[in-house]
C-alpha cells in the first residue's frame, strides 16, 4: 500500500491551506487503498538552499537537508496543496523540491491549488518542475477558488463538486504511486 505525503505548501501565518490540508486528509481517509500524512513546510527547517554542490549529486552537507532527504524518501507519491503567489508557486515549495533530488525520483503528483483563479497558474509552474525531478504528475487536479470556495477569502467553504474533484485526484494518485512501485523498488538508475 503506498504512503503519499500531503505537503502544505504555504508557511505564512494565518494561511488557509492549513484548513485546505485538513480536508484533503480528512476525505483521504476513508480511503483503504494508500496512507496519507501531513508534511507541512512551515515545520520542515529548511533555510534557503545552501549546499555546495548540486542536489543531483546526492553529497548533502547540511543537517536539515538529510533530514529532509529522509522525509522525501519515505513517501510513495506527494498530493502538494499550494497557494498560488503572484501568478506562481510559493518560494518555500520551490525550495524543499529544488533541495534534494533522487528522492523525488519515480514517485507520483498531485495537485492541490487555491487562489483568486483557483491557483492554477501554480499549478502550471509545477507540472514541469515534477517532470525535471522524474515524478509523474496525475492530470486530475483540485482548484479552489477564494471567491467561491471560501467565505470572506478566508473560511474554507468548498463547492459540492470539490469532493468529486479530490476523489478523482486521489484515484490517479494512488494507481501511479502503485504503478510506479517497481520502479522505485529496483532502483532504477536515473540519469543526474
Amino acid at each position: 500500500m503506498p504512503t503519499i505525503a500531503v505537503v502544505l505548501a504555504s508557511t505564512r501565518p494565518g494561511r488557509v491551506g492549513e484548513t485546505v490540508a485538513r480536508w484533503v486528509l480528512d476525505q483521504a481517509a476513508a480511503r483503504t487503498d494508500a496512507r496519507f500524512e501531513l508534511v507541512d513546510l512551515a515545520e520542515a527547517d529548511l533555510p534557503p538552499l545552501d549546499e555546495p554542490l548540486p542536489p543531483a549529486l546526492g553529497r548533502y552537507s547540511q543537517p536539515h537537508t538529510h533530514a529532509w532527504a529522509q522525509t522525501v524518501a519515505r513517501y510513495d507519491g506527494y498530493l502538494f496543496v499550494t497557494p498560488e503567489y503572484n501568478h506562481g508557486l510559493p518560494g518555500a515549495l520551490k525550495n524543499a523540491l529544488d533541495r534534494v533530488y533522487a528522492e523525488w525520483h519515480n514517485k507520483a503528483a498531485a495537485f492541490v491549488s487555491y487562489g483568486h483563479d483557483g491557483g492554477v497558474r501554480a499549478v502550471e509552474q509545477l507540472r514541469p518542475i515534477m517532470a525535471s525531478l522524474q515524478m509523474a504528475d496525475v492530470g486530475a487536479q483540485v482548484n479552489l477558488n477564494l471567491r467561491t470556495d471560501f467565505v470572506d477569502y478566508r473560511e474554507f467553504s468548498p463547492a459540492d463538486h470539490q469532493s468529486t474533484a479530490l476523489a478523482t485526484t486521489l484515484d490517479q494518485l494512488v494507481a501511479w504511486a502503485t504503478a510506479l512501485a517497481p520502479l522505485r523498488a529496483a532502483g532504477t538508475p536515473t540519469a543526474a
